[in-house]
């Protein structure tokens, strides 16, 4: 997945790492924040363990407290770790190995403790991140990587595949959207995080995972074996059907506002009026992508996402730069959304519906609607943290089950296999009215 992401640094860092100014648009009121890729990208971001050091040299429950030695936001008073550390030295006292294998270091107990309590906060998108899969992430962002290619996220507590990407194994393979994951290789996915399965599915390129699939349909489980391999994010293809152009945007990447201004350039030049924005499969990406390609569509000023932090704080809007294509803007358009169009799709079809730009057809988004920021800690070490929710102009939040189209229209099973798309003749047939 990739989520949203503004990056931070702790107390304990001289040099905080910079966001890159060019990838933000300035809010009302605070700092914006990096839209992330929505959702955990199945090849390349994933969980893991702490890299946080324990020294030698002091008494064991020193060595540990010395951890917790920050100064809490909370009163001293108001947080009682007694009955903690008095589990942790009957563990101590009384635990035996049942293997020969290796006892639990301090390290890994600490880490575990600290993954435990991340945990606890029951948010899919909320997790600690230590430093072992650092540079797998920065090639997710990045747009290049290893793995199977495609997007997953949590639904109703099961690991769920947002979208396969164009032209990637998994697509290859047959694995769409909407399929929940119960095993990966011989592991059951039941309480995993995103993260978690991101971590058993991403691997080197030529290696092979088995995915037991449950399909809305099917009367069984179905194993699809994927052989990973490296993997280029795609960003936009552009065709013309008649009087209709056709603009389908895969990736709210770095790459998506350029690659957007030349299919615009391209819809100019081909002398139609009538315009397709196909956002189906497409997981989201930067906050900067939404809002450029949205200011395309809406006037200056127009509103086109808020940022709600919750507890009375107030919220960051984020308005169009009111970059329309004067006469040459389309007439009529269409936004075709499905099941894995999430994030920063959600976000650019719901500014353009509300302020009456767009219709959109298909069937109900993803509702992937969470801002996490990402905070770096000692030694290459994170937690990303769910910091806010997205709200449409109008205030609806995305999170809350995702966007309802204009027009419900679905594709089901065998209109795949038989490449046919009722949700793309429902749009030509709309436009041509």
């Amino acid at each position: 997945m990739r989520d949203e992401y503004h990056i931070t640094a702790t107390e304990s860092n001289t040099e905080p790492r910079e966001t890159d100014n060019s990838l933000h648009t300035q809010p009302e009121q605070r700092t914006s924040r990096l839209l992330g890729i929505g959702l955990a990208v199945l090849l390349a971001t994933a969980t893991f363990f702490s890299g946080l050091h324990v020294g030698n040299g002091m008494p064991l429950e020193a060595n540990v407290l010395s951890i917790f030695a920050q100064k809490p936001t909370v009163s001293e008073e108001s947080v009682d770790l007694s009955e903690f550390w008095h589990v942790w030295n009957l563990l101590e006292q009384k635990f035996v190995t049942s293997t020969t294998t290796e006892s639990v270091t301090t390290e890994e107990r600490v880490q575990a403790a600290i993954a435990g309590l991340v945990r606890s906060y029951d948010d899919p998108y909320t997790t600690y991140l230590p430093p072992a899969e650092a540079e797998a992430f920065g090639e997710d962002i990045s747009g290049n990587f290893s793995g199977v290619g495609m997007e997953v996220g949590i639904r109703e507590d099961v690991i769920t595949v947002i979208a396969p990407l164009p032209e990637s194994p998994a697509e290859a393979a047959g694995i769409h959207a909407g399929d929940a994951i119960v095993r990966i290789n011989d592991q059951s996915t039941e309480g995993m995080s995103t993260d978690e399965a991101v971590r058993l599915i991403r691997g080197e390129k030529g290696t092979p995972v088995a995915l037991t699939i449950f399909r809305e349909g099917e009367e069984e489980f179905l194993k699809i074996t994927i052989t990973r391999d490296t993997i280029t994010i795609p960003t936009i293809k552009t065709e013309q059907k008649g009087d209709v152009f056709i603009i389908a945007l895969y990736s709210f990447n770095a790459l998506a506002e350029t690659e957007m201004q030349k299919a615009l350039r391209a819809f100019v030049q081909s002398g139609s009026k009538k315009l397709v924005l196909d956002l189906r499969g497409n997981p989201g990406g930067y906050l900067q992508s939404a809002v450029s390609i949205g200011s395309y569509f809406l006037p200056l000023g127009k509103t086109i996402v808020r940022e709600s932090f919750g507890d009375g704080e107030d919220e960051e809007v984020y308005r169009s730069f009111g970059r329309e294509l004067g006469r040459s803007a389309p007439e009529k358009i269409v936004v075709l959304v499905d099941g894995g169009s999430a994030s920063a799709s959600e976000i650019l079809a719901g500014a353009l519906k509300e302020h009456g730009v767009a219709t959109i057809i298909g069937t109900q988004t993803f509702g992937k609607g969470s801002v996490q920021e990402l905070v770096e800690l000692d030694k290459g070490a994170a937690l990303k943290v769910t910091v806010a929710r997205w709200l449409t102009p109008n205030g609806t939040s995305i999170s809350e089950g995702g966007l309802t189209p204009d027009i419900v229209v679905e594709r089901t099973q065998e209109d795949r296999v038989g490449e046919r798309d009722p949700q793309l003749d429902a749009a030509l047939e709309f436009l041509s009215k």
